[in-house]
């Protein structure tokens, strides 16, 4: 992993639990693990280890004496906000629910009894968004390019792909004269515009084939998940919006929110293209890389369904077989890329976010 993970962090989980041999069991479970369990057998005991400790991330019972968990969560939320929030309970019904998410952000719900290899899993990707978080409030942008080539390292058919993005979005800011600021903005969201996918499985990104309705549904969270991040780092309001909206439609047929036109902000808008425009051009664990001409077709097709007609135009008037080449060859000598080769054939039907064009 790059450095962004910080992987020398030392990593405190505590757990809250008024069953000792729950704690017993959840400390036993993580002994071979590089993670510092800590322990409290009740509300109070948590907080003060939350008071005198970095804890990155906390596991609480609901029913316990005295203070609730999702009440202990809420407070937690207030003292250590960056703490990651996740609720284990034996019963888990829909008002603990409602009050765990609006109250305190849960991250995660945890029945018992649990499986040890999901348990295991879980705390490993809470740790992980706790680290993303911690990275991301540097908002330097040697971290941020380092977060998009470590999320890239989950999809071996991604190497450069958010550099490329950026690129190509770039091409279309320019063409709008924004400001500069703004196109910094853009730049970054393009580098983090994936990082919700952090929390999804490598079987599911690298996936030969279309995707199963329930694959699609969690591939569908990545962009709330990655916004949530951006949010909780303070990241700017262009960068969350790159995040959230990349995959919205402007004809209101996208997610997660279902918006469409001038409802869906500039700067995912001209994101889409770009994403879109670079998955059509690489290879995939589902479809061979399209020649640029060909692309450029595809892209065409899709306006006023899935893109903004106007910067369509603008992109495709801009756009150019040197001009690409010239960027794919350019992040090559930063050794960030291989070079995209533009001989390639057609393959009739483009497949994209698991749908067939």
């Amino acid at each position: 992993m790059f450095l962004i993970i910080r992987e020398e962090m030392d990593d405190k989980v505590l757990f809250v639990d008024d069953e000792k041999a729950i704690l017993t069991s959840v400390r036993r479970l993580f002994l071979d693990k590089q993670i510092n369990v800590q322990i409290a057998n009740n509300s109070e005991e948590a907080l003060s280890i939350i008071r005198n400790n970095n804890i990155s991330v906390i596991v609480s019972d609901n029913i316990m004496p005295g203070v609730r968990g999702v009440d202990l969560l809420e407070r937690v939320s207030r003292i250590s906000p960056d703490t990651i929030r996740i609720m284990m309970t034996g019963y888990a019904d829909l008002s603990t629910t409602i009050d765990a998410i609006n109250k305190c952000g849960v991250y995660k719900f945890i029945v018992k009894p649990w499986a040890n290899n999901e348990l295991v899993s879980i705390i490993e990707e809470a740790i992980t968004r706790y680290r993303v978080i911690q990275s991301l409030k540097e908002t330097d942008e040697p971290t941020m390019r380092s977060l998009a080539q470590t999320i890239e390292l989950k999809d071996r058919y991604t190497k450069g792909h958010c550099d490329r993005v950026a690129s190509y979005s770039l091409i279309i800011a320019d063409h709008l004269n924004l400001q500069d600021d703004t196109k910094k903005q853009i730049k970054y969201g393009c580098w983090l515009h994936d990082c919700g996918k952090i929390g999804v499985s490598e079987e599911i990104l690298n996936k030969p084939g279309p995707l199963t309705d329930g694959e699609y549904e969690i591939i569908k969270k990545h962009p709330e998940w990655g916004a949530e991040v951006a949010k909780q780092a303070n990241l700017s309001q262009e960068i969350v919006n790159i995040i959230l909206y990349h995959h919205e439609r402007y004809d209101g047929k996208g997610y997660p929110l279902g918006i469409k036109g001038d409802e869906i902000p500039q700067e995912a808008r001209i994101v889409a293209i770009a994403d879109v425009f670079d998955a059509i051009t690489s290879d995939r664990s589902y479809q061979k890389k399209r020649e640029f001409s060909e692309a450029k077709n595809i892209i065409a097709s899709m306006k006023r369904t899935a893109f903004d007609p106007h910067l369509v135009d603008i992109f495709l008037r801009s756009v150019n077989n040197t001009r690409i080449e010239q960027i794919c060859l350019t992040l090559k000598q930063e050794g960030l890329v291989e070079y995209h080769d533009t001989t390639v054939e057609s393959q009739g039907s483009f497949w994209y976010n698991n749908q067939k064009f």
